[in-house]
């Protein structure tokens, strides 16, 4: 039973988990898509102040996220709030001090809290990224089209293939 109560939490967390990242980062991008592509229009101080709501949000996301493996850690396993929220605040960072530890029983949650932590600290760096792009250069050159346009042998020259396939310098084929 032991084995099947870590299975179900784990699930359930990471589920929530997720839904919460994925719904704040699909707001975020909408958010972003919202600013005027026209750098010339967006003025410096908007450009900062953009990023800045952007770095908050995502703060704040993380924040959700931890209060929610905290609040968990609470209500199964740990004394007191506080232990919860540190030990989960720094499972999700991956820094594991190790000055709380979970009992055995749930000692797997704090691996699996600290792997969820790298994936979504990697998608808000996505979307930081993704708003300064969008700030710098409206026309994204990171954006791949939707569809990739056919071409046939006929229409490289076999001069031009034989060379792109030898390990000489690169053609702009």
């Amino acid at each position: 039973m032991t084995f099947l109560q870590q299975t179900g939490a784990a699930v359930l967390l990471v589920l929530i988990t997720l839904t919460i990242q994925c719904g704040g980062a699909a707001a975020l991008i909408i958010w972003i898509r919202s600013i005027p592509r026209e750098t010339q229009k967006v003025r410096v101080f908007r450009c900062a102040a953009l990023v800045m709501q952007t770095t908050v949000a995502v703060i704040i996301l993380h924040g959700i996220v931890i209060l929610l493996w905290a609040s968990c850690y609470r209500w199964l396993c740990l004394p007191s709030w506080e232990s919860g929220f540190y030990f989960s605040a720094s499972s999700y960072a991956t820094v594991g001090y190790g000055d709380v530890v979970l009992p055995s029983k749930w000692r797997l949650l704090g691996p699996l809290e600290s792997m969820v932590g790298m994936l979504m600290s990697g998608v808000s760096i996505g979307l930081l990224f993704a708003a300064v792009t969008h700030l710098v250069d409206g026309k994204s050159r990171s954006r791949l089209p939707l569809h990739a346009e056919p071409t046939n042998a006929d229409q490289i020259g076999l001069r031009q293939r034989r060379h792109c396939c030898l390990s000489g310098p690169r053609s702009n084929v």
